[in-house]
């Protein structure tokens, strides 16, 4: 199952709706949509499709879903998760109009663990590990927030903290150098499905180009092929997706995420 075609339906058969949810800590069918709450005040609503609905009915699900949130005063932000190929009338408009703030198109990424699972050699005093304890996840929240400009840094951290408390299968993975995390990055194991996700992948600036990134991809290849899984998914930025395709991984669609906040 390796064409465009196969791979994409993969994709919406097993990667969407239950397969977002892990972690969760409540979940709301309204609808085709799924309104998720998440640890650190974070709400977010997918769907495997729309249904079918007309652009009136779109804006409705839009304020809908806002209002189950906003009810909230615990959630402080809310993401919006749309895909390039689906069927979604006045989506876009709908959004816009309740505040919500799209973001960069990422890549839908899509292939197989093995193609990713290489040997990619280290430069040296570079060393990769998967990390657990407290400070570790601290130091690579950190890391990660210093490269995404992310002000939510600490608590997405604390949430992975908590994550791992509860042994979801998530994996935290770093490489470090000079006594500091110079690359971090996320496997994600999907219960029931045929994938594992490698997420938040960051690089320091300064130590981008030398193969530190593909190795810490390699590294949780490995592991997600122990696991049992087979294929490998990602949204990628334009940073990861060449390192991603030149693995062979392929593009199969796209993702862009909108964000709403008090």
């Amino acid at each position: 199952m390796t064409g465009h075609t196969a791979l994409l339906a993969a994709y919406d058969a097993q990667l969407r709706t239950d397969a977002e949810t892990v972690g969760a800590l409540s979940v709301t069918r309204h609808g085709p949509l799924w309104l998720v709450t998440f640890d650190g005040g974070r709400g977010f609503i997918t769907y495997r499709d729309l249904g079918g609905a007309h652009a009136e009915q779109v804006r409705q699900l839009v304020a809908e879903a806002l209002a189950h949130f906003a009810a909230d005063p615990l959630i402080t932000r809310v993401e919006w998760k749309s895909r390039g190929h689906d069927r979604a009338p006045g989506l876009h408009e709908a959004l816009l109009a309740h505040r919500f703030v799209p973001e960069e198109p990422e890549s839908i990424m899509i292939g197989e663990a093995r193609m990713l699972a290489v040997d990619v050699p280290l430069p040296d005093g570079v060393r990769l590990r998967q990390v657990t304890s407290e400070g570790d996840v601290l130091a690579m929240g950190a890391m990660q927030g210093e490269v995404f400009e992310d002000p939510h840094w600490r608590e997405r951290s604390d949430a992975a903290i908590r994550r791992l408390e509860r042994g979801d299968g998530m994996e935290l993975w770093v490489a470090e150098a000079e006594g500091r995390v110079v690359c971090a990055g996320r496997l994600d194991p999907v219960p029931d499905t045929d994938f594992a996700g490698i997420w938040g992948g960051a690089t320091l600036r300064h130590w981008r180009g030398r193969g530190i990134y593909r190795a810490l991809t390699a590294a949780r290849a490995r592991s997600a092929l122990r696991l049992g899984k087979t294929f490998i998914n990602s949204d990628s930025t334009e940073f990861s997706r060449p390192i991603l395709e030149r693995s062979g991984l392929a593009k199969v669609s796209t993702t862009t995420p909108y964000q709403w906040s008090r």
